[in-house]
Formats: C-alpha cells, structure tokens, sequence
C-alpha cells in the first residue's frame, strides 16, 4: 500500500467560537479536529478498529486566525506490527488572500485492536513522503525508550488526592 491510498483531508473555517484568548484558533480543538482525521489514515491501512495511543510530536508554526480555513492532511508514514504512525500537517489559507501558509505539523501513533490483524507496509511515493517516512524506524526507536521511562515514571506517581495524604 502506498501512502495516497492512506490520504484523508478535512476542511475546516475558523469561526468566533474557535478562538482562544489569543484570537487564534484552539490548541485543544485542533487536537481534536487532527485526531479525527488521524484516524481515518489509520483505518485505510488497518481495515479493523483502530485507537490512538499517542501524540508523539506537534509543532505549532504558524496560528490560524478568525475568516482563515485550514486543511487537516494526514497519512501512514510508517507500521509496525500493530501500530500505525500518521504523519499530519495543518495547512492554512487566508480568505483574502488566498495564501496557504503551514500552520502546524504532527505525528500521531494509533494501535489496531484486533491482535490478529496484519498490517501492509506502507511505500512513500512524493518527495516529501519518502523525507517523513524515511525517518520512521529512528522516530519509533525513540519511542519505544520513551515509553520505558514513562512506564518507570508512572510508577512513581501517586493516586491520593491530596487531601487524602497522612
């Protein structure tokens, strides 16, 4: 399977109701909105339920303010054997202007639920495909030493609320 047959685009205005105190588009929203679309890719490729397990990196470059639109465009840029990590980019457009502009990017990591469930490799066919995807067996090498220290360091977190410590 090819990274284009994973594509999912979304289409998004920014509205008054989306706007943070800073008159830019929602960090949390966008979050949302981007995993929304995330997992889409990651169904194309898995053909089964899929859950997001971690948002591994998300750079905010540029921010989307009021009357802009902007364009979620996500796609498999790597698999393991049961995960799935999707590149995303966030593309802005000013009304105006027509301008795009590249408002942020990401990596998402989804796992298929269904143990059985092979996964196909995924082939980069763009230039800029084979740049992201080029760099995934160093992106998940990482990130299997980061969820070791998480797992050591969630063991040193405490449940009590804190009116409920001696």
């Amino acid at each position: 399977m090819n990274c284009q047959q994973t594509l999912a685009i979304t289409s998004h205005r920014v509205l008054a109701s989306d706007l943070n105190e800073h008159e830019t588009f929602y960090g949390g929203r966008l979050l949302e909105l981007l995993d929304s679309t995330a997992s889409i890719s990651a169904s194309h490729i898995a053909r089964t339920e899929t859950a997001t397990a971690s948002l591994d990196h998300f750079n905010f470059i540029a921010p989307l303010k009021l009357k802009d639109f902007f364009y979620i465009e996500t796609y498999v840029s790597g698999v393991g054997n049961r995960s799935i990590e999707i590149f995303a980019k966030i593309i802005g457009e000013h009304l105006q202007t027509g301008d795009r502009f590249l408002g942020a990017t990401a990596f998402l990591t989804f796992v298929t639920l269904n143990k059985k469930n092979a996964l196909d490799s995924i082939s980069p066919l763009s230039e800029e495909e084979r740049a992201v995807c080029s760099k995934y067996s160093e992106r998940k090498q990482k990130q299997v030493e980061l969820l070791k220290q998480q797992k050591e360091f969630r063991k040193k977190i405490s449940l009590a609320l804190p009116w409920q410590e001696a």
